[in-house]
């Protein structure tokens, strides 16, 4: 370990200074030789490294969404050229390429890390050993020797023996009391962190490989570093257990306010907005009319939380714009329902006969009848030659034929049955008047 870290002396000097600049502020509060200044000094380092990383976070969250849309579509490359690898390398960099995705990207904030992290450990491996490094004075490594954070040493390691835990004034109870729970804390902020990223944050819609990949490390990574824990001194303790929680809040962060597209974290932040653009009749916030925006411009492609999202707009009387906005829209909430709605329906149109004999049985104190004829029959009706008028020699001619043959008798007029249809009636009630 002393030779990696040795790798990386270059940069002791730096962050010897900067551990220094921040001791001499909480220095002045707290005392130089107490724990607190020394372990609020390791802390803000981290803070400090992490802001500067800020930008290469940025570019792992777009390189690790990039890398799970791309899942399939590398798959596909790689059972269309399983016999021939070097084709495989090359289509792959080709999709890479096309879609400016870099593989590497998701490994940058640790990799630009390492120096820090190996410097620091080289700095109180010095300070264990009582020599001074970088600007680390005699002064200072003695102020650092006696410092302690709960009973334990800055320097003092979990595996260290009883007489070196002694030599810094300490008791190993102590010490591996203080450091197993910094372990345990350690990794269960790591667990949690993958876990979040896994249950919330991950494009439910795309089955591939690399989801297995990740729930397999959510479980390793906790373990590898369990292990290496009891071989980190209790000032490496301190710098790695800072920067698990601010990666854990981070992340939280970013899965609450940019969550993936197609996840959980991204349904419950559509449902947040509903009910905001709901309550406010407008998208408030810069971000968050981007991100109607970007919804908007994909149309068909909107994945099944983003149309649950429209659906609810529409539902609200809301139409969101290209430009991020929403506009109030009554026409949109019928649409909401399961497309135009049913216009009311307007009662048919009757014919002159058929009011007149409506009012003449209600008149009578028959009930009315529903006067309601499809466009059939009142097309027929017009149609058909009137019936009302009849030459009296007809009538007559009719009358006398019916008294001669005795057997069939005369056919009312239409003028008689009331404008009604020609067959059988229907019965009076008993109790109307006839």
């Amino acid at each position: 370990m002393d030779t990696i870290a040795s790798l990386f002396s270059f940069i002791t000097t730096p962050v010897s200074w900067v551990i220094v600049q921040f001791h001499t502020m909480y220095g002045a509060i707290f005392g130089p030789d107490t724990g607190w200044a020394w372990g609020l000094s390791i802390v803000s380092l981290v803070v400090l490294i992490r802001i500067c990383l800020i930008p290469l976070f940025v570019k792992q969250i777009k390189s690790t969404r990039n890398m799970q849309a791309l899942q399939p579509k590398m798959k596909a490359i790689q059972e269309r050229y399983k016999s021939d690898k070097q084709r495989q390398s090359e289509e792959m960099m080709k999709l890479y390429k096309e879609t400016g995705t870099n593989p590497l990207s998701s490994c940058l904030p640790i990799l630009a890390q390492s120096p820090f992290f190996f410097a620091l450990y080289h700095v109180l491996s010095a300070i264990a050993s009582g020599k001074t490094i970088g600007v680390i004075d005699e002064p200072l490594l003695a102020s650092a020797r006696q410092a302690h954070i709960f009973g334990a040493p800055l320097a003092a390691k979990f595996m260290d023996s009883p007489e070196k835990v002694a030599a810094l004034n300490a008791s190993l109870t102590d010490v591996r009391v203080v450091t197993a729970i910094m372990i345990v804390m350690m990794s269960a902020s790591q667990f949690f962190t993958q876990r979040q990223l896994m249950m919330k944050n991950v494009d439910l819609s795309v089955k591939t490989p690399y989801m297995q990949q990740q729930k397999m490390l959510m479980y390793i990574f906790p373990l590898i570093f369990a292990g290496m824990g009891i071989n980190f001194p209790v000032g490496v303790l301190v710098y790695w257990l800072t920067t698990n929680v601010w990666t854990m809040g981070q992340q939280m962060y970013v899965i609450n306010q940019n969550p993936t597209p197609g996840s959980k974290a991204q349904d419950a932040y559509l449902q947040r907005l509903l009910k905001s653009v709901t309550q406010h009749a407008e998208v408030r916030g810069r971000r968050r009319k981007n991100i109607v925006k970007a919804i908007v411009a994909k149309g068909a492609d909107r994945n099944d939380n983003e149309r649950r999202f429209f659906a609810g707009l529409a539902k609200a009387g809301f139409a969101a714009q290209p430009d991020g906005s929403v506009n109030k829209s009554d026409s949109v909430s019928v649409e909401a329902e399961g497309g135009a709605a049913a216009k009311r329906q307007q009662p048919k149109r009757q014919t002159k006969s058929q009011r007149q004999t409506a009012g003449g049985q209600q008149a009578g104190g028959q009930p009315a009848e529903k006067a309601e004829t499809s466009e059939k029959s009142e097309k027929s009706e017009k149609s058909a030659p009137s019936l009302e008028k009849k030459p009296e020699s007809t009538e007559k001619g009719s009358k006398a034929g019916s008294a001669s043959s005795g057997d069939k008798p005369a056919r009312p007029s239409r003028a008689n049955s009331g404008g009604q249809r020609k067959g059988q009636q229907r019965p009076k009630h008993p109790s109307s008047k006839k």
